[in-house]
């Protein structure tokens, strides 16, 4: 058990403890206020926080201690089912629709969002096809243009929710994936120009369909949101507010103001605008080296991988997990335009929690077969 324990990358276990161990506090603190007035308990988010937390850390451990070499077999099956997931939940009366997309389905009391299994399932998906195609793989035929369909009709769907924040992450992180394959710059700007190219024309039809500048008004928010302050840029101004409050060391843990009522989602996708209003500058650069800390190690573990497939599994689901955590930071401090996408293992949310702690069990399985020592 011991022999087996040193095998995998401790220091990484140890940074997504410490985010998960931060997240539970700022869900706590940031949810108080809304949990008590409308359910009159709170620890109504907290103790559901903590309940996907455990199941997510189950997940982990089964994923963990399967050998990634057996995720080939299961890859297309679960890649199918997360694209069927989608269809479903664009289906009106069956996908539940929230701040005017259609994200979520629910079964009775389970609700989910299928376009967080969809992450870690491309992921699977690309990396099992890449490593079956090999060299080939810079064939335009056989490589460069599958994939750019791939991309096309996955993030396309999750697209037509609408869903900006997790289309940008899917193709950022397929990208990022497809590169680690060893296809040539060229092919990857030229793939890259071809599934952007498609997605743009899926948002010029949907913004034309939707007939109320959808994403227009989100890009005029982001360009002078105190203009919109009172509209369309209340909540990007609330958020820059909470981080420019803190300071260095924040108002302290529990103290801060904006969660009352002022930030929109400020225990989910806003989360990261409470850390820095009651933990300050400090605590933002915290969240920001302990993701970057995650970067290194997963791509020293892919870097250390016996074989293509374990490169390509931790090369990928670490893209999945530090894309995803630098789009949220920069929405939050208004370096690009708003959407909305959680922080990994700090945000409250039980898909995407469970999702992401079982892609770090496979990150985790590749590192008990990587060369060399975790710590190299």
């Amino acid at each position: 058990m011991l022999a087996e324990l040193r095998r995998i990358d401790l220091a990484l276990l140890l940074a997504i403890l410490i985010l998960v161990a931060l997240g539970v506090e700022m869900v706590f603190s940031a949810s108080f206020v809304v949990a008590h007035n409308e359910f009159g308990d709170g620890t109504y988010f907290l103790i559901r926080h903590l309940l996907w937390i455990s199941l997510g850390f189950v997940g982990l451990t089964v994923t963990a201690s399967i050998d990634y070499r057996r995720l080939p077999a299961f890859a297309l099956p679960l890649y199918g089912l997360s694209l069927g997931l989608l269809f479903l939940v664009l289906i009106p009366g069956l996908g539940q629709v929230t701040y005017g997309s259609a994200r979520w389905l629910n079964f009775g009391p389970l609700s989910f969002q299928p376009s967080e299994i969809t992450k870690v399932a491309l992921v699977i998906y690309l990396a099992s096809w890449l490593a079956r195609v090999g060299d080939t793989v810079n064939n335009l035929t056989r490589g460069v243009i599958p994939f750019a369909l791939i991309l096309l009709i996955t993030a396309g769907l999750v697209l037509l929710e609408p869903n900006l924040g997790t289309a940008v992450v899917l193709t950022a992180t397929a990208a990022s994936t497809f590169f680690v394959a060893g296809v040539s710059v060229i092919h990857t700007i030229v793939a890259a120009l071809f599934g952007a190219g498609g997605l743009a024309v899926l948002m010029m039809l949907i913004h034309t369909a939707a007939g109320a500048g959808y994403w227009a008004q989100r890009i005029e928010a982001f360009l002078d949101p105190w203009m919109y302050a009172e509209g369309i840029g209340w909540q990007t101004t609330q958020t820059l507010i909470a981080l420019g409050s803190g300071g260095i060391t924040g108002l302290g843990l529990g103290e801060g103001r904006q969660k009352y009522y002022y930030v929109p989602n400020a225990h989910t996708d806003s989360i990261f605008a409470i850390v820095g209003e009651e933990i300050g500058f400090i605590g933002t650069v915290l969240v920001l080296l302990l993701f970057l800390f995650i970067a290194w190690r997963g791509l020293s573990i892919a870097a250390r991988a016996p074989d293509l497939l374990g490169r390509l599994l931790a090369a990928g689901l670490t893209s999945l997990v530090v894309w995803q955590a630098l789009l949220n930071m920069a929405v939050i401090s208004n370096t690009v335009p708003y959407t909305g996408v959680p922080l990994p293992f700090v945000s409250y949310g039980g898909s995407s929690m469970v999702i992401n702690l079982c892609a770090v069990g496979v990150l985790l399985s590749v590192s008990r077969r990587a060369r060399g020592q975790p710590g190299g």
